[in-house]
C-alpha cells in the first residue's frame, strides 16, 4: 500500500489504504494549525527560510573550498520533492530549528573589538538544524489526538569532515505525522532514512522522493492505532523505567542480546515525571497507562535530545513501544526482559 495524494480544494480526507479506497478518518479546513510547543527544544532556536539565506555563510570543504549544500537548500529540496509526490496538497511554511552557532568576522574587522563590530562585519551560520513541513490536510485522530502529516530533515556538520575534499555529504529525512496536541513526532523506521548521501541537491532531492514514495502511512497509522488496546499498569511502568536505566551500564556482552535502546537516563527521568504530572498523557486514576499514551511519553521525552540524534531517537521510541507491545503477550520476546 501507498500514501496517495489528494487534489485540495477547500479540505481533503485522509488516504489509508489503496488507490482506489479512500476511508474517510478525519478532515482538516485549511487554515494554520496553531502549535502551542515546537517540535524540538534543547538547546535550539527558531529561525526563518529567509534568516538562513540571507544572514548565514555557507561552510566550505577547506581543502578544495569547494561549497556544501547548505540548510536552506536542504529544505528547499525538500518541499520540490513534496510537490513531486504531493503535487498541490497544502503544506505549511516550514519550521525550522538551529543550534549550536558558529560566529565569525570579515576580514577588515580583524582587529575589532567584539563588542564594537557592526552587523555587517559578523559572519555566522549554524552547524544543525532541524526543520519540518506539515501538510494540515491529511490528518488522523487516535486517542482523540489530532496528527497531521509531516515531512523532516536533520543537518549536522559536525557528522561532516569539512577539513578534508568535498565528498558525499550527510541528511537524514523522514516522513510520518506529529501530534497536534503536544507537537511530538511521529517517526517510524519505515519512513526514516538514517543516512542519506549525497554530492548535490538533485540528487539528494531524488533520495527523498523514493523516502516519500515508500512510506505507507496506512500501516504506520494502524501501528499507531492498534497501541491504544494495551495497557501498561503501574508495576509494569515502573519495572521499564528501571531496567530503561539498567540497560546504558549493561556489560557490552549482555547489551548485545538485547533491542536497541537509545534513551538516556534523562530521558527516562523526564518519562517518570511526565507519568505523573503530563496533562495528556499522565496514568489514570487506576495507575494505568496505555501504549499510545507511553508511546508520546517517550516522544516528548526526546525533545530535550541533540539534534543531530533526535530523529534516531524518535524511531527509536516507535519501535521499543512497538516491542513492549509484543513483550506484553510474548513472554519469550527479546523485549521481555524490559519487563521482568
Amino acid at each position: 500500500m501507498e500514501l496517495i495524494p489528494v487534489k485540495i480544494e477547500q479540505e481533503a480526507q485522509v488516504p489509508i489504504a489503496n488507490k482506489s479506497d479512500f476511508t474517510s478518518v478525519g478532515t482538516v479546513a485549511l487554515e494554520k494549525i496553531h502549535q502551542t510547543s515546537p517540535f524540538i527544544e534543547a538547546n535550539t532556536e527558531s529561525v526563518s527560510l529567509s534568516y538562513l539565506k540571507q544572514q548565514c555563510v555557507i561552510p566550505v570543504f577547506t581543502k578544495d573550498n569547494e561549497i556544501t549544500i547548505s540548510h536552506q537548500e536542504f529544505i528547499e529540496a525538500a518541499l520540490s520533492s513534496l510537490r513531486t509526490v504531493f503535487g498541490n496538497v497544502m503544506s505549511e511554511t516550514p519550521e525550522i530549528r538551529v543550534s549550536h552557532q558558529i560566529k565569525g568576522r570579515t576580514p577588515d574587522a580583524l582587529h575589532i573589538p567584539a563588542k564594537d563590530l557592526e552587523e555587517h562585519q559578523r559572519t555566522t551560520y549554524f552547524e544543525r538544524m532541524a526543520f519540518i513541513i506539515k501538510l494540515p490536510s491529511i490528518c488522523d485522530t487516535i486517542n482523540g489526538n489530532k496528527l497531521s502529516l509531516t515531512i523532516g530533515g536533520v543537518r549536522a556538520y559536525n557528522l561532516e569532515n569539512l577539513y578534508n575534499k568535498k565528498s558525499y555529504e550527510k541528511f537524514k529525512f523522514f516522513i510520518g505525522f506529529q501530534n497536534m496536541v503536544c507537537c511530538n513526532l511521529c517517526v517510524s523506521t519505515d519512513g526514516f532514512q538514517s543516512e542519506i548521501r549525497a554530492m548535490t541537491t538533485l540528487d539528494l532531492e531524488d533520495k527523498m522522493i523514493k523516502v516519500l514514495q515508500g512510506y505507507d502511512a496506512s500501516l504506520h497509522l494502524q501501528k499507531m492505532k492498534s497501541l491504544t488496546e494495551q495497557s501498561l499498569n503501574e508495576k509494569n511502568f515502573a519495572q521499564i523505567i528501571g531496567k530503561g536505566r539498567l540497560y546504558n551500564y549493561l556489560p557490552k556482552k549482555e547489551k548485545s542480546l538485547l533491542p536497541e535502546l537509545l534513551l538516556n537516563d534523562g530521558h527516562f527521568s523526564t518519562i517518570a515525571k511526565d507519568y505523573y504530572q503530563d496533562e495528556s498523557f499522565c496514568r489514570n486514576s487506576n495507575g494505568e497507562i496505555n501504549l499510545w499514551e507511553f508511546y508520546n511519553l517517550l516522544t516528548g521525552s526526546n525533545k530535550s535530545s541533540y539534534l543531530d540524534t533526535f530523529l534516531d531517537r524518535g524511531a527509536n521510541a516507535f519501535d521499543f513501544t512497538q516491542g513492549i507491545s509484543k513483550a506484553l503477550s510474548d513472554s519469550n520476546s527479546n523485549y521481555s526482559w524490559f519487563l521482568s
